[in-house]
């Protein structure tokens, strides 16, 4: 009995946890459903007294949310898919490939993750200049495409790799890329799901650097749009929690759907470590 008293306090504990997390996402999509002005009030309602859409239809009609939306996208999903391909390289390569300054190279990866990114904006902000990527969507892509952590986790990962599986693929003249693509590739599928969705969500969420790289207004990600869209309706608080619900919604969506994907890489990665 003592026992079972213990299960229920902490279950109950747990229930009154997660009603807290989840309170202010909820309350953002009650009040999204609300009547200009609604929330306003004091106390605010916890829910809408005649729900309503029409806050929505203004983001995608005359607020043209659904081109931030694409904009956002495109640099998430653009920019996960290249960072799951270049890092799977590199980390294997880092891994399983002998070449002059492996480790040296190596090393000096590592030490570069103990610099702040923001420190990196503005070297980087110049030279995409000179290649002329500046207000373009591959510009807001390019801090995702080979993250540091990424290749780290990939590389202690691959070590894994039995390298007689990868010596007797060579002999029976397999190319180094037939053997990354058809025994590495599926051999760090855990970790390059759990990095893809690390990767999308940093994307998805990144403000600062779309903010610097993009000038064009037509370009911008949903969280700068979402951002200028609060500077102009400041007062309007149902069109700003519509706004955070199209933001939060879709990713929170993918990351369910993922989930499974995240939670086995974390655990095959737990087992090889």
């Amino acid at each position: 009995m003592k026992a079972r008293g213990r299960t229920i306090g902490l279950h109950a504990l747990l229930v009154v946890g997660a009603i807290l997390a989840a309170s202010p996402l909820l309350w953002m999509v009650s009040a999204s459903l609300m009547h200009s002005g609604e929330a306003n009030t004091s106390p605010p309602p916890l829910l809408p007294h005649s729900p309503t859409l029409v806050h929505y239809r203004a983001l995608f009609t005359s607020l043209n949310l659904g081109r931030y939306f694409l904009n956002s996208l495109i640099i998430a999903t653009g920019g996960t898919v290249m960072a799951v391909l270049i890092t799977g390289m590199a980390g294997y390569a880092f891994a399983k490939l002998r070449f002059r300054g492996r480790q040296s190279v190596f090393r000096a990866l590592l030490a570069g993750m103990v610099i702040p990114g923001q420190v990196a904006m503005l070297p980087m902000f110049i030279l995409l200049r000179e290649m002329g990527l500046i207000n373009t969507l591959f510009g807001a892509m390019i801090p995702v495409l080979a993250p540091i952590y990424g290749i780290f986790l990939v590389r202690q990962y691959a070590l894994s790799i039995p390298d007689d599986l990868l010596d007797a693929a060579r002999l029976d003249g397999a190319s180094e890329f037939r053997v990354f693509r058809s025994i590495v590739l599926p051999s760090l599928g855990p970790v390059l799901a759990t990095l893809g969705v690390f990767t999308f969500l940093s994307a998805w969420n990144d403000f600062m650097w779309p903010l610097i790289v993009l000038s064009d207004d037509a370009r911008y990600n949903l969280p700068v749009a979402l951002a200028n869209l609060a500077g102009e309706h400041v007062q309007d608080v149902e069109l700003m929690m519509a706004g955070a619900v199209v933001t939060v919604v879709p990713v929170f969506i993918a990351f369910l759907f993922l989930q499974r994907y995240y939670i086995q890489g974390i655990m095959a990665g737990s087992v090889k470590g």
